[in-house]
């Protein structure tokens, strides 16, 4: 799936291209959707929306069976609902989750550029979420470990390269603005071990 990129979250994805195999279709739903902004059903098959014609090779039933099926799990999920516009035409819509997982799908595809030289300071992002929204929070840690930091403590975290935007991103998309700090330090007490995991010089 090609993709350019300009802001990040306005990320642009054509379908043409798409990979053949481990195709995500529910993505490919929620990426053309929240480009389109609403999609109509077709009327001569009113549960299924007919733009999976982009992927190779694949066969007309196939795609309305793939659609019936994405499109349920997403209704199912909360992702996308279907209401009626002024014509009275069936369409389909994200909602605010939807937009969310969205989101989510495109911060997952942008990655942490590593300069040629370290410049010798440490990023560390320190949080202090709430109880009740432990699922944010352990969705934090989980980006934060595919991102490649490393935890020092409960809820501080360490990154030897810029990553403040993403980091910048994450707070916007779940709401934590004043909950997560960003810092940049000079000096980490006795730091040998983060420089081997990090094989800085």
């Amino acid at each position: 799936m090609n993709k350019q990129h300009s802001n990040p979250l306005t990320t642009v994805y054509t379908l043409e291209y798409m990979p053949r195999s481990n195709i995500d279709y529910q993505k490919i739903i929620l990426v053309t959707v929240g480009l389109v902004g609403i999609i109509a059903l077709s009327a001569k098959a009113p549960n299924c929306v007919q733009f999976l014609r982009f992927l190779p090779n694949q066969k007309a039933k196939k795609r309305s069976y793939i659609d019936n099926i994405a499109i349920k799990s997403l209704i199912t999920k909360g992702f996308i609902k279907i209401t009626i516009n002024t014509n009275g035409q069936k369409v389909v819509r994200l909602t605010n989750k939807g937009k969310e997982k969205l989101t989510e799908y495109k911060l997952s595809d942008l990655k942490i550029n590593k300069p040629k030289r370290w410049d010798g300071k440490y990023r560390v992002i320190i949080f202090d979420i709430k109880e009740w929204k432990r699922g944010t929070r352990d969705k934090l840690r989980r980006w934060f470990e595919g991102l490649g930091l490393i935890k020092l403590q409960n809820s501080v975290w360490v990154y030897p390269y810029d990553c403040e935007e993403i980091i910048a991103l994450l707070k916007a998309n779940y709401h934590i603005g004043n909950e997560v700090l960003y810092m940049e330090v000079n000096k980490i007490e006795n730091d040998h071990w983060l420089k081997k995991i990090f094989e800085l010089n």
